[in-house]
């Protein structure tokens, strides 16, 4: 028999307590279900992470794998220029050093929680001979003009990103990077977001959800996508390219917008947000790539989960 401080109950106790509430929250942890007050239309997103594909227990702290097990979910709230409202956390525990994991687990989700105003409000916790998977699903409202999708962009378009991609997973930048929710919505009260996703399987496999969902092509400018400087500097700059085009999990904000609105981001872009300006979107369906004097097609990239 565990003694009692190790016993389930005594861990959901410790969590409620440390994820406290927030001014959506009618009902938390410790009930059947949670009660959030939300408005009408609800944004939900959820993902699940596994040891060895997303994360490695025993490299990657636990603080950092926690954080990114939420992060992740936010990015998404963000890519619809939404406002979360509150999350559910179900891990599956290996049986041994499982507390110790799950005490360092939520010592990053209930740190960024509580940084982006998202709630912690009820989950599960359960334990197996297997390695550690944890599932956040997160819940949101839509901001402004409403939740921005994948399927606005027109040719004419400019296309932008909200910072340097490519390098994350040496990094650890996969793991630490900062969901751009204050970045969306302060875009989506200037201008209008045709738009919008957020980056996580890479560049040029990511560009091909808005083209097929649009229905439009996209033309890259290889000079004006920016590089990471976690890509090593001392490759070529081809190499160094195709890091930024597939390496994933950069979690920027990919999103579309009229000409005359991009001229207004460029001019006066909204207080804190990172832009770069790498293409335009066209009337023939597809990705091209556009050197200094060359156009080529460019592939899907970028990592697939694959499975028979």
């Amino acid at each position: 028999m565990p003694p009692a401080e190790h016993s389930e109950w005594n861990w959901i106790d410790d969590v409620r307590r440390r994820a406290g509430s927030g001014p959506r929250v009618a009902i938390g942890i410790g009930d059947d279900t949670a009660l959030l007050k939300t408005s009408t239309a609800t944004l939900v997103t959820t993902d699940m992470l596994m040891d060895g594909v997303d994360f490695v227990v025993g490299e990657t702290p636990a603080d950092l794998i926690g954080r990114k097990c939420l992060a992740v979910n936010l990015s998404d709230i963000a890519a619809m220029a939404g406002r979360p409202t509150g999350a559910v956390v179900s891990l599956a525990l290996p049986r041994r050093g499982g507390r110790a994991l799950a005490e360092g687990l939520y010592d990053g989700l209930l740190r960024l929680a509580q940084e982006s105003g998202c709630p912690i409000v009820g989950g599960d916790t359960n334990s197996w001979d297997g390695p550690l998977v944890v599932n956040v699903a997160v819940l949101g409202e839509p901001t402004g003009r409403g939740a921005v999708t994948r399927a606005g962009a027109r040719p004419g378009d400019r296309v932008f990103v909200t910072g340097p991609v490519g390098g994350s997973l040496p990094s650890l930048r996969h793991c630490t990077f900062r969901p751009r929710l204050s970045e969306a919505q302060a875009l989506h009260q200037c201008v209008e977001l045709h738009a919008m996703l957020d980056l996580s399987d890479g560049l040029s496999s990511d560009l091909f959800h808005i083209v097929e969902a649009s229905q439009v092509g996209i033309e890259l400018d290889a000079g004006a996508i920016p590089i990471h400087d976690d890509v090593a500097p001392g490759q070529p700059h081809a190499d160094r390219l195709n890091h930024a085009l597939s390496d994933g999990e950069d979690f920027e904000l990919l999103f579309c917008v009229s000409e005359e609105d991009a001229q207004t981001l460029l001019s006066q872009p909204p207080g804190g947000v990172e832009l770069y300006s790498i293409g335009r979107c066209v009337p023939e369906p597809g990705v091209w790539l556009l050197g200094a004097d060359s156009r080529r097609p460019l592939g899907r990239g970028g990592w697939e989960h694959r499975f028979t």
